[in-house]
């Protein structure tokens, strides 16, 4: 018993379809005397107790599963699994089952292969079929077992079906079961359930088609109530006759069609209510019940949309105002269900269902339904809605705008769409969530169309944002009047995040509409009010809609934050948040560590001449001091702007290169190494001592060299590394003494040996003796290096390069002849 090889749990499958774990043990195989076979038998390794002895069966279909796994149903309702621990041990077994069945071990479920040998197989299938027993009281137990010991073959089970169907047999055995129940005959109650229930997996669409006749299918579902495993029978067909009660909102003139939805319903009842819960092997036997509900379904959809005196009636009475409420409910309740089974249709026949519909009008209709007090009708309305926006967004949009020519609006369909989700009275605003994302469809770009006559996406927004906007913005404008919110209650917050996760899908969306709606009406200052809020949730909504609008790096945006001074609330929020490491922290940094890394030179120089001092103390991150270090470069190049013209004049002599080719490499070759810097890469500090001469120079020198090296191909990849923060690079060489000190930065942002550094970066201070070569005029730097042999050149271009930089900005100069 210690082998284990043979070691095993012992699954069972419960009422709910899981597997419940019966124990652990060890399986052995051998002749029982009890039950007269070989069987299976479970030990427990705890205490040897007997947790499974299974007769091997002839005609049980074992399944052997993911090589350690073998499954098969022992009764009704009652499946089975072994789960060992090793293969081998599951492969001895998996023999011993196949020995017993006389079954190829190779094969994975035992009951594939037919017992009949070819010839006996061709006998059987040239007979006529299998005889059942006379339909009699006293060979219902012979004829429950035929059934059962029929489904594990598909042979068995096609002949069995074939004999049922040809010999009227259904309604024999129905006639049978109304005796039975008269005379409370409780035994042959049970064997026919068991063959009615077998008759359903024989999976045969001419069999159901008897079953659910009109006369037949009630004696069925009687049959289904006598289920041997309970103590007293179910009552299913007291609830189709009394309690469950077809109500015909439109006369239905058709009797075809109202006997097809009455099938319909019964059978779909059948389906999930009276038959017991398939088992593993029967799951795919009821395949043909599924397409049998699914084919009437198309069909009565089919034959309500050809009846066009039944769908004008119906939309009719939806718009009178004569109609009841209760009658209008019913009616409204009718048409979500018809649009329901709409789904069931095959794209083209949809689109033929959703047309007959509009042109009937069904968006007028909505209009007016979703107009009435009704809360359960207006809830009804909106489900219609949703199948027509997710159907076809493009009718709705045409719809709406060509009744705005007409209406005012406050009766727009779409203005009504967001009324109702603004006053949605649900807490946990269910129907507003629905309504937010219909809206989120119709204002979507993605989906509009564009032909030659018109832009779909042009025309709408221009109608959306004039008629529909305020509208939907008049809750969030209502409550930020003041410098926190007015109404800072849950349900109140839930919806201004609604709208506000609308208005930041507008912002990512659409252009021009939502920037001259935004700037206009002022909304990110009224947004920003909501940072102020008591619920973490607005307050991050709010910080992502304006995250998304600086995102854009849009400067309409940029000035408008900037003259409204709207990063203040951010701030607020910041600094009233404290020390506390919160996703409101995180998500602050991030939109300043943005500013910051994308370089947007005008939000810098904006946070760091009206924000410094607020933010100065703040070091467990390196966000801001990296922000004042950029305010500083910028700083540098616009009170120096021609500290670059040397390097350009130098190399157009040395090299005889286009100006704005140079510019464009020495600033390529300054990002490169600032992105170094920035990488955290290895760098050696520069020395505190005073520079000679020799050491300033050196590294230009090198420059120079590396210069001569570069090709186009280097240009290029150095072109793609680099960062569009240095608008200027320059040389900063001073004869004071004293230096500029930055703010201080992380310690990997120290200066590489051999670049000369930029201006306001660490280290960039250089320290020069009076001895230095540079010479410094009110013109500003003329030269640095002199070479010789361009003596001539220099006066001539010199003159000509000071000239031209004072009329034009560094990306406009002009190239430097010889």
């Amino acid at each position: 018993m210690t082998d284990t090889r043979r070691r095993v749990k012992v699954y069972t499958l419960n009422e709910d379809r899981q597997w419940d774990d019966r124990g652990t043990g060890h399986v052995s195989s051998g002749y029982v005397e009890r039950l007269k076979g070989t069987s299976l038998l479970v030990r427990a390794e705890s205490d040897g107790s007997l947790l499974l002895e299974s007769k091997i069966n002839p005609n049980t279909a074992y399944q052997k599963q993911q090589d350690t796994l073998i499954v098969w149903s022992e009764a009704e309702n009652y499946d089975l699994a072994l789960s060992f621990q090793e293969k081998a041990g599951c492969d001895e077994i998996w023999e011993k089952i196949c020995q017993v069945q006389g079954k190829d071990p190779s094969v994975d479920i035992t009951q594939d292969v037919v017992d009949e040998s070819e010839e006996e197989r061709f006998d059987d299938m040239s007979s006529p079929g299998l005889e059942l027993p006379p339909c009699e009281l006293s060979r219902l137990e012979d004829l429950a077992e035929l059934v059962a010991s029929s489904l594990p073959s598909p042979l068995r089970r096609e002949k069995l079906a074939l004999a049922v169907e040809n010999e009227g047999y259904i309604r024999k055995l129905l006639e049978l079961f109304r005796v039975c129940e008269d005379l409370e005959n409780r035994e042959g109650l049970h064997h026919l359930y068991e063959i009615i229930k077998g008759i359903f997996l024989l999976n045969r669409t001419a069999l159901f088609e008897v079953m659910f006749s009109e006369e037949c299918i009630m004696d069925v579902i009687g049959c289904l109530e006598f289920d041997p495993a309970l103590p007293q029978p179910r009552r299913h067909r007291e609830f189709l006759t009394k309690t469950a009660r077809f109500k015909e909102v439109i006369p239905i003139s058709d009797p075809e069609l109202r006997q097809k939805i009455h099938q319909t319903y019964r059978v779909q009842y059948i389906q999930d209510m009276v038959l017991p819960t398939p088992s593993v092997f029967e799951e795919n036997m009821l395949s043909t019940l599924h397409s049998f509900i699914f084919f009437n379904k198309v069909e009565i959809v089919g034959m309500l949309q050809d009846d066009e005196k039944f769908l004008t009636d119906l939309f009719a009475q939806l718009t009178d105002e004569a109609t009841e409420d209760d009658k209008r409910h019913e009616l409204v309740n009718f048409l979500k269900e018809f649009c329901a089974f709409s789904q069931t249709l095959q794209p083209q026949n949809r689109d033929a269902f959703f047309k007959t519909l509009s042109n009937m009008g069904i968006l007028p209709a909505l209009e007016v339904i979703l107009g009435m007090d009704d809360v359960q009708v207006r809830g009804a309305a909106t489900d219609i809605f949703s199948y027509l926006v997710e159907y076809n967004p493009s009718m709705v949009r045409e719809f709406v705008m060509q009744e705005s020519q007409q209406n005012d609006d406050d009766i727009l369909l779409i203005n009504l769409i967001i009324e109702h989700m603004i006053c949605d009275t649900d807490p946990e605003l269910g129907g507003a969530v629905q309504l937010m994302g219909l809206l989120r469809t119709l204002v979507d770009p993605e989906n509009m169309l564009a032909t030659a006559n018109k832009t779909e996406k042009t025309e709408f927004l221009s109608f959306f944002y004039k008629h529909c906007m305020h509208v939907l913005s008049a809750p969030l404008l209502a409550n930020t009047t003041e410098e926190k919110p007015s109404k800072d209650d849950f349900q109140t917050s839930q919806l201004l995040a609604l709208i506000l996760e609308l208005l930041t899908f507008c912002v990512e969306h659409h252009t021009y509409h939502i920037k001259n709606y935004i700037i206009n009406k002022d909304i990110l200052r009224r947004v920003l009010v909501l940072t102020a809020s008591q619920h973490a949730f607005l307050a991050l909504c709010a910080l992502r809609f304006m995250r998304r609008i600086i995102g854009l790096k849009d400067e309409f945006y940029n000035r408008y934050i900037m003259r409204n001074f709207l990063f203040e609330p951010v701030i607020k929020a910041f600094l009233n948040n404290g020390s506390r490491y919160n996703l409101m922290n995180s998500a602050i940094i991030e939109m300043f560590e943005y500013v910051r890394v994308e370089d947007v030179k005008s939000l810098t120089a904006h946070i760091v001449e009206n924000y410094w001092k607020a933010l100065e103390d703040v070091d467990y991150v390196q966000t801001f001091k990296g922000l004042k270090l950029r305010y500083e470069q910028q700083r540098e190049r616009q009170d120096n702007p021609k500290l670059d013209s040397m390097h350009s004049i130098l190399r157009n002599h040395r090299f005889r290169r286009d100006a704005r080719t140079l510019e464009d490499e020495e600033e390529m070759w300054f990002n490169t190494d600032e992105d170094d810097l920035e990488d955290g890469e290895a760098v050696v500090p520069p020395s505190d001592k005073m520079k000679s001469e020799e050491d300033l120079m050196e590294p230009i020198s090198k420059f120079m060299e590396r210069k001569k090296l570069k090709d186009p191909e280097d240009k290029e990849m150095l072109g793609k590394s680099s960062l569009p923060s240095r608008q200027n690079p320059s040389f900063k060489l001073s004869f004071s003494g004293s230096t500029k000190t930055s703010l201080s930065s992380p310690p990997s942002a120290s200066l590489n040996p051999g670049s000369p550094g930029s201006p306001g970066s660490p280290g960039s201070g250089v320290r020069s003796s009076p001895s230095t070569t540079a010479v410094t005029t009110k013109g500003g730097l003329v030269g640095l290096v002199d070479y010789p042999d361009d003596d001539d050149e220099d006066e001539d271009d010199e003159e000509d390069g000071e000239s031209k930089e004072e009329s034009l900005p560094p990306t406009k100069k002009p190239k430097l002849n010889s």
